[in-house]
């Protein structure tokens, strides 16, 4: 029941807030309400497996065919080039990752199941923060298979185990922050398909224009200096460093700049997308 209270000055009545209308209360839900958010993508994550092809059976098809078709042509042996390829394959699937995501909030919109959310106590990028919360999971899932399935073939650690599991945790966390591309152009697009095809127009310029097939030094001058730039090259750098070996300071600063730009531009973008769209 609702408390009713006089003020001396201008004796009028005023409804005494609840412990969950204070904002204290509503900054100790958000937490909350993210995961129980992120819980409902994961269960419908687990009932729908095929939607992990994306993580689970395409990075091994690339593996396969960019070791054993190309390896030999760029690197002297399949063996050489396994080594240099996969922590650029890492990275390039970390960020190729997060197309789906964007797919999966513009269909849940086209649903009505954020129409469903607005009617919820609940803080307004709630919805998005518990779903980029639950991608986790899959950037986990892609870390795991393409680093076990690279080692069945032949890939080895040259490093320390340590630095293999930071090589990690750095993917996964970039991928976070990547991710929320994807966000905004799924709170832009008009359809699920719409998102795909314009994620890709960006995803793999960035890809393949950049050292994760080849080293910047075999491109043209202009091309090689876009490469460098590249956040994916800076990423795949630093990976390759604590893989394989090799200096990763510098690159490993520049990745932590691109992650903080791409949460500073595309975090309130995708929100205000979020406003509008719902």
């Amino acid at each position: 029941m609702t408390t009713v209270t006089t003020t001396p000055a201008s004796g009028r009545h005023a409804a005494a807030p609840t412990p969950s209308e204070t904002p204290a209360a509503g900054a100790l839900a958000y937490p909350r309400h993210t995961f129980s958010l992120a819980k409902r993508s994961l269960l419908k994550m687990w009932r729908t497996p095929e939607a992990l092809i994306d993580v689970t059976l395409q990075p091994i098809i690339f593996l396969l065919m960019f070791t054993y078709i190309f390896g030999g042509a760029i690197a002297g042996s399949s063996s050489d080039y396994l080594q240099f390829l996969l922590p650029g394959l890492l990275g390039q699937s970390i960020a190729m990752a997060g197309v789906a995501l964007g797919q999966n909030l513009n269909a849940d919109i086209e649903k009505g199941v954020f129409d469903r959310f607005r009617s919820l106590p609940i803080g307004r990028s709630v919805p998005l923060v518990g779903a980029v919360t639950a991608d986790i999971a899959r950037y986990f899932i892609l870390c795991v298979v393409t680093l076990g399935f690279g080692m069945i073939m032949g890939f080895r650690v040259e490093t320390n185990a340590a630095a293999a599991v930071a090589a990690v945790l750095l993917a996964i966390a970039f991928a976070l922050c990547f991710c929320w591309i994807s966000v905004f152009v799924g709170m832009k697009a008009r359809t699920s398909g719409a998102v795909q095809g314009i994620m890709f127009l960006i995803v793999l310029p960035l890809s393949f224009a950049s050292n994760t097939f080849v080293p910047t030094t075999t491109m043209p001058s202009w091309l090689a200096a876009f490469a460098n730039f590249n956040p994916i090259s800076q990423l795949v750098t630093t990976m390759r460093g604590l893989m394989v070996g090799g200096p990763v300071a510098t690159s490993l600063m520049w990745t932590f700049v691109w992650m903080a730009v791409l949460l500073v531009v595309f975090v309130p973008l995708a929100l205000r997308g979020y406003r509008r769209r719902v």
